[in-house]
């Protein structure tokens, strides 16, 4: 087995606002979770960070890593080969501005480069116990947080 399966979900309370992100991994019998929090962020920012940080976390290289996400915005940045027209095109997008998130983008390649990467879409809100995990860790970081610092949920 050289093999490990990733969920994510970023969530944001306003976009931008709080937000947080989750990410479950799992290789064989082992399982294991991770979230955060940014004070101000946008949803698409905690999408990427949860892939950035969950693949950031392995500990192996050369191995297949799926990874599931019901990011749109990530799926296609990859399956419709935006990456790749990014690169070529110095981090402009098709409208000739610079790239949302280019920060993140770079990590996230940076992230990708000692394993066998593969991104996948997963139906967000549609019952996935993991997806559902990851929306519940990246929510709990958003509430635990904003609760922490003004005393509202």
């Amino acid at each position: 087995m050289k093999e490990v399966v990733i969920y994510t979900d970023g969530a944001c309370s306003g976009n931008p606002g709080p937000g947080g992100w989750g990410a479950v991994l799992l290789a064989g019998p082992h399982r294991k979770e991770l979230s955060g929090y940014e004070e101000q962020t946008t949803n698409q920012r905690m999408e990427l960070k949860a892939i950035i940080e969950a693949l950031k976390a392995l500990k192996v290289s050369g191995w297949d890593i799926t990874v599931y996400t019901d990011s749109a915005y990530v799926v296609n940045a990859f399956e419709q080969r935006w990456i790749d027209n990014w690169l070529k095109n110095g981090w402009q997008n098709s409208r000739k501005e610079p790239v949302a998130n280019r920060d993140l983008w770079m990590e996230l390649l940076q992230a990708m480069e000692k394993n066998r990467v593969h991104i996948k879409k997963v139906k967000g809100h549609a019952g996935h116990p993991l997806n559902e995990r990851c929306d519940e860790l990246a929510r709990t970081q958003i509430k635990v947080h904003v609760q922490n610092s003004d005393g509202k949920v």
